[in-house]
């Protein structure tokens, strides 16, 4: 039974035709994934079924009743108000609910008779519905998904207006979630998620009772979510059964027949004209115009067009030492008035020619300052980083920053490396700017071009160490898969940030990995260190700092009580450490059931937390006495 379909939609931009008779139905526990280039209408197509966006042509279907939750790719925050009030407007109808139960109470109170009755019917209706909605447990719930998307609770007060992309993100993402949607639709819900966040939202999309409509670039992801696969192409929308893995396999199958069809029926025209025209004013006459009536008739076949994605070949590297990179003590962080802030601490060790490195963390743990200060951009804390004989760095910064503005393509990629302009020009056609979009200005360009351009200026040097920081952001999956394909055969060292698991599964050949503070050497494949590694669970940062914060609060107290007795001393701490011990462990659980959507549970659990929450303060406070 299908909750929302529509019929033959059809999308204009002035006179260009982006899509047309569109079709689609969305049934009730769909797992849809969208896939198609950039620029090919995927949002758009959202926004027609949003009712967001009129269509030229077509229809739109929604169920009369359907709640429907929708993450935008770059969300709009409101002038006024923090995160937290954009997230709690998910709970709008409790809210009423509440003001409502609030005035039947009073009624009750100040009437009687039948008036009386009328106002207690009238509050027990509302506290029914109050209670079916999770009313009595609504803002543990939008803590338990706020720390699921990544958020901590300490952001939550941040004013909207001044929240970073990813904050906004991650905020709308929370809001739809709690919006208890029959249809939650995203559109490339995984750009600012880290592997703790992607994981946490895999697991609860899988768990969804109801239906999923998500456009995503993010290849693992829509293995683990998607049960089919839309695909919007050159204007067509098609339908694949299956994951993403499934949709490529029949994709590749099908342009295979797609080219021995138009193969064979452009050999039978070739022969018919042949024939045509040899026999025409021959004795055949009658038959070479019969073959020829037939041939006007014939429903020509396309010529399957090709992916539009990066083209070239492979990345050329000069000749380098076979150690490329060392690395002695480092510790990564800016300098402060009084104490530095250190982020990271990287022990000693090399990259050589030829190795292939990701590095991998949650969000704000350095990344970016690790690359930065490897290269000599951010200045060390301490400990040194060391080029190899004949190193050449190419570096691709995270949001492409350093393209030069108000220039054309042509020019920009020209300052990279000044070579003849019909060489650029056919070099930069590989990366897709072509006729004249070389003449576009580098301020115009939408993020997947200019990481094409910050490519073709990147590679044209042919560097022997890469730095990539998030090299397949903006990038459709035919142009990372190509970028793949690119990098199969770089001779140099490659050294990587990025969130992309399927390029990280694909590229790395070893993972430095950021564990509390501290790269930890991995040498192995993604999918080894995956292994290696126990289930992931969200744990916000605010959780880390409190856990450290109380660590050192102890080490103070320790040193203040040097003359009290020793052994209550122990017991108190021993007390702590089995009191936040069990914290944990419910903290632990309520995320489990927070990911499987379990309400009695996590009313359960929720009571426990805030008893267990209570002990630790009380024990906290005997120790101070």
């Amino acid at each position: 039974m299908p909750i929302l379909s529509a019929q033959k939609l059809k999308l204009l931009f002035g006179e260009v035709e982006i899509f047309s008779d569109v079709s689609l139905e969305v049934n009730e526990h769909a797992r849809i994934g969208i896939v198609g280039p950039n620029g090919g209408g995927k949002t758009s197509l959202l926004r027609m079924l949003l009712g967001e966006l009129d269509s030229d042509a077509g229809a739109v279907i929604r169920g009369s009743s359907i709640r429907i939750g929708y993450v935008s790719q770059i969300p709009q925050s409101e002038a006024e108000g923090s995160l937290r009030d954009e997230i709690m407007t998910a709970f709008d109808d409790l809210i009423a609910l509440e003001e409502g139960m609030a005035a039947a109470a009073l009624d009750i109170q100040q009437t009687d008779g039948r008036e009386r009755t009328q106002a207690e019917n009238q509050y027990s209706s509302l506290v029914e519905q109050y209670e079916a909605r999770g009313g009595y447990d609504y803002q543990n719930l939008m803590e338990r998904v706020v720390v699921g998307v990544g958020l901590t609770l300490d952001t939550l007060d941040t004013p909207a207006s001044v929240a970073s992309g990813g904050q906004r993100t991650r905020a709308a993402l929370a809001k739809a979630l709690l919006a208890d949607p029959d249809l939650l639709v995203l559109d490339e819900p995984t750009n600012y998620l880290d592997f703790s966040g992607l994981e946490w939202l895999e697991g609860f999309l899988s768990n969804f009772n109801y239906s999923v409509m998500v456009v995503s670039h993010d290849r693992y992801f829509l293995d683990r979510v998607a049960t089919e696969i839309l695909e919007l192409e050159q204007g067509k929308l098609q339908r694949f059964p299956g994951n993403f893995s499934k949709y490529r396999q029949l994709k590749r199958a099908q342009v295979e027949r797609q080219h021995i069809e138009f193969e064979r029926q452009q050999e039978f025209i070739d022969k018919e004209e042949y024939f045509i025209q040899r026999y025409m004013a021959g004795q055949r006459t009658k038959e070479a115009q019969g073959r020829q009536t037939r041939l006007n008739r014939l429903e020509r076949k396309e010529a399957p067009q090709r992916e539009k994605s990066i083209s070239i070949s492979s990345a050329e590297a000069t000749r380098s030492g076979q150690v490329t990179l060392s690395v002695r003590n480092l510790k990564v962080g800016f300098p402060n008035d009084g104490e530095p802030i250190e982020l990271l601490t990287v022990p000693e060790t090399q990259l050589f020619r030829g190795s292939r490195t990701a590095i991998v963390g949650p969000n704000g743990m350095g990344k970016t300052s690790l690359i930065k200060t490897i290269l000599s951009l951010q200045p060390a804390l301490s400990g040194s980083v060391s080029l190899g004989h004949n190193v050449q760095v190419g570096y691709l910064q995270q949001g492409t920053d350093d393209l030069p503005q108000g220039k054309s393509v042509l020019d920009a990629f020209l300052d990279a490396k000044n070579i003849a302009i019909g060489d650029a020009r056919n070099y930069l056609a590989r990366f897709l700017f072509q006729g004249e979009d070389v003449f576009k200005l580098t301020d115009s360009l939408s993020g997947g071009e200019r990481t094409r351009l910050a490519l073709a200026r990147l590679l044209i040097l042919e560097p022997n160490v890469l730095a990539l920081d998030e090299p397949t952001t903006h990038l459709d999956i035919p142009s990372r898969e190509a970028l793949e394909a690119t990098l199969a055969d770089y001779k140099g060292a490659l050294l990587f940030v990025s969130h992309d698991r399927h390029f990280i599964s694909v590229m790395a050949e070893q993972i430095w990995a950021i564990e509390d503070g501290t790269i930890k050497l991995f040498p192995g494949t993604f999918a080894e260190w995956n292994q290696s590694r126990e289930p992931a669970t969200p744990v916000p940062v605010s959780k880390r700092a409190r856990a450290r914060h109380r660590r050192r609060e102890r080490e103070t107290r320790k040193q203040e009580k040097k003359a009290d007795a020793f052994k209550p001393k122990i017991n108190h701490e021993a007390n702590i450490e089995k009191l936040e011990s069990h914290l944990a462990d419910i903290e632990r659980k309520l995320e489990t059931a927070s990911t499987r959507q379990d309400m009695d549970a996590i009313t359960r659990l929720g009571d426990e937390h805030r008893e267990a929450q209570q002990a630790v303060e009380r024990a906290w406070e005997a120790w101070g006495r």
